[in-house]
C-alpha cells in the first residue's frame, strides 16, 4: 500500500507506473484504492463509477477497470457535503462530520472488495488517501492506517521533495503513528526530485536514523506524468503544458466544483491548441475561439457563481463576437432556460433561470445515468465515444437538433448557427478522428492527426522505464509478502 505523506504527492501516478513495470514482468496486477475523493471519475464496463486514477492505473495494468478498485467514492457538492457513491452506485449524501460516523459501517464492503481483488491478482497495488499523517481522521479510517491495519498489508510512504519538508514529513509521519502501524512501514520513496541526487545522500542517512526506514529509491521529477490524466484538480492550479502558443485557443471557467476536467486532456496535447483555465476573479479572456462549459458537481452553485465573477457578461460578449461555445454535462445543463432542482439533490429545493443560450430546461432528479456510449456527432464530424455520468432529464425543442446521434437515444443540442453546442458525453475529445474534424471546424487545418490514446500508452510506458530505473522493484515486491 502506498500512503503519502501529503496531498498530491504522486501516488496515483506511482501506482500507475508499478502497475506496467509489475505487468511486463509477466505478474497479473491489480489497483485498488479503498476511499478515494474525487469529482474525477470515470465509468465502468459494469455501470458502475469510480475513482479516474484507478481507471487509468487498471489501462496502466492492462485490465478492465471493476467498481471493486474504488469501492468508496466521495464526489465533494455544494452545501449537501459530498455524494457518496459505494461499489460504483450512490448511496446518498453526507457532510463531513457524518461521513466519519458512516465510515465503520463500510470497511466491510471494502474488505470484501479488496478480498475479491486479492483471490484474481499476483500482486494488488493500493493506493491511500490524502496524508498517513492525518491521525485526527484516524477513528474508523478506512483510507490510510485504518485499511492497512485491517487488511495486514504492507505500506511504503510516498514524499514529495519538490514542495520542501520532505524530511520533516516523513520523519514526522513515522513519529505520529502507533507502534503497531510502524509495523506495517516497510520503508518510503522520495519524489519528484530535480538536479544531482547525490546531493540528498545525507538526507537518506538522517531519514533512516531518525525512522530506521530504508529508502526503496528516489525519482526524479518527470515531465511526461503531465500528458496522463490527472486525479486531483490541483493540477488545474498548474500551467500544463508549458511553453504552449496553439493557434486555436480554448478557455474553460474554472468552475468551483469542476468534475471530470480530464475530457480537456487531449485538447491539451493538440500543438495547435492552447487551452487555458480560467480562475475565479479573472475575466473570459476576449481572443477565444471557443469556450467550453465543464462538468460540474453542483451545477446550480457553479452557475451562480460563474454569474457573480462576471462570466455571464464575458460569454454574452464573446458570443456577440462570433465565438463558438460548447457544454458539457453540467456545462450544458448551464446553457438552457431552466434548472429545477425539486428533491434538492443539490441542496434546498430550487428553481434557477440558466444562460438561456439553448432553449432546453433540466429537471435534476436522485436517478443518474451512468453507461458507455458511441455514436455519430452532428455535421458530419464523425464518431464520438466515450461515457454519460449524470443525474437529471433535458427536455425542450432544441434537442432536436441534436449534438450527436448515439446508440439508441439522441445527445445533447447545437443551435440554429452552430455555434452553441452542448452534450452528456464526457471524454468525447479522446476520439481521435471527432476531435480533428471538431478543431478543423474551428479554424481549418488545425486538426493535427494526433493519436491520443497511443500518447497515453507512450506515456505509461516511459513512467514504467523511470521507476525501473529509479526504483528498488525487487525489493518492493519481496517486502510486498
Amino acid at each position: 500500500m502506498f500512503q503519502g505523506t501529503g496531498s498530491d504527492v504522486g501516488k496515483s501516478l506511482m501506482v500507475a507506473g508499478l502497475a506496467r513495470a509489475l505487468v511486463r514482468r509477466g505478474l497479473k496486477v491489480l489497483p485498488f484504492k479503498p476511499q478515494n475523493m474525487s469529482n474525477n471519475a470515470a465509468v465502468t464496463k459494469e455501470g458502475g463509477e469510480i475513482g479516474r486514477a484507478q481507471a487509468l492505473q487498471a489501462q496502466a495494468a492492462k485490465v478492465d477497470a471493476t467498481v471493486d478498485m474504488n469501492p468508496v467514492l466521495l464526489k465533494p457538492q455544494s452545501d449537501v457535503g459530498a455524494q457518496v457513491v459505494v461499489r460504483g452506485k450512490v448511496r446518498g449524501n453526507a457532510k463531513a462530520r457524518d461521513y466519519q460516523k458512516l465510515k465503520p459501517d463500510l470497511l466491510p464492503e471494502v474488505m470484501e472488495s479488496f478480498e475479491r481483488l486479492k483471490e484474481d491478482a499476483d500482486i494488488v497495488l493500493i493506493e491511500g488517501a490524502g496524508s498517513a499523517s492525518e491521525i485526527n481522521l484516524r477513528d474508523g479510517d478506512i483510507a490510510n492506517m485504518g485499511f492497512a491495519t485491517a487488511a495486514d498489508v504492507p505500506v511504503v510512504l510516498v514524499a514529495d521533495i519538490d514542495r520542501g519538508g520532505v524530511i520533516g514529513s516523513l520523519v514526522g509521519t513515522w513519529h505520529v503513528v502507533t507502534d503497531a502501524e510502524k509495523k506495517l512501514i516497510a520503508g518510503y520513496i522520495i519524489n519528484k526530485f530535480r538536479g544531482d541526487q547525490s546531493l540528498f545522500d545525507d538526507g537518506i542517512k538522517i531519514i533512516e536514523e531518525q525512522t530506521s526506514l530504508s529508502c526503496f529509491g528516489v525519482v526524479p521529477y518527470l515531465p511526461i506524468v503531465a500528458q496522463l490524466p490527472a486525479e486531483d484538480s490541483m493540477a488545474l492550479e498548474q500551467t500544463r503544458p508549458d511553453g504552449i502558443d496553439g493557434t486555436v485557443k480554448i478557455t474553460v471557467p474554472r468552475l468551483a466544483h469542476i468534475s471530470n476536467f480530464d475530457d480537456f486532456d487531449p485538447l491539451i496535447a493538440e500543438p495547435s491548441v492552447q487551452l487555458d483555465f480560467i480562475p475565479p476573479g479573472q475575466a473570459l479572456p476576449g481572443d477565444a475561439d471557443l469556450v467550453i462549459l465543464p462538468g460540474s458537481k453542483a451545477t446550480i452553485a457553479d452557475l451562480t457563481d460563474f454569474q457573480v465573477h462576471g462570466w455571464d457578461l464575458d460569454l454574452k460578449t464573446h458570443i456577440r463576437r462570433g465565438g463558438s461555445v460548447l457544454g458539457i454535462c453540467g456545462g450544458y445543463q448551464m446553457l438552457g432556460t431552466h434548472l429545477f432542482d425539486p428533491e434538492g439533490i443539490e441542496g434546498a429545493s430550487n428553481d434557477v433561470p440558466g444562460l438561456g443560450y439553448l432553449e432546453l430546461q433540466t429537471i435534476l432528479t436522485s436517478d443518474k445515468s451512468l453507461s458507455e456510449v458511441s455514436g455519430t456527432a452532428f455535421a458530419s464530424l464523425g464518431k464520438v465515444r466515450g461515457y454519460e455520468m449524470h443525474s437529471g432529464q433535458t427536455m425542450g425543442s432544441a434537442i432536436n437538433q441534436p449534438f450527436a446521434t448515439l446508440e439508441g437515444h439522441a445527445d445533447g443540442a447545437v443551435s440554429e448557427d452552430g455555434k452553441i453546442m452542448g452534450c452528456y458525453i464526457h471524454g468525447l475529445f479522446a476520439e481521435d478522428e471527432f476531435r480533428s474534424a471538431f478543431l478543423n471546424r474551428l479554424r481549418p487545418g488545425s486538426g493535427s492527426g494526433l493519436n491520443y490514446e497511443a500518447e497515453v500508452e507512450r506515456a505509461l510506458e516511459s513512467l514504467a522505464d523511470s521507476l525501473e530505473n529509479a526504483l528498488d522493484i525487487d525489493a518492493l515486491i519481496k517486502a510486498a509478502r
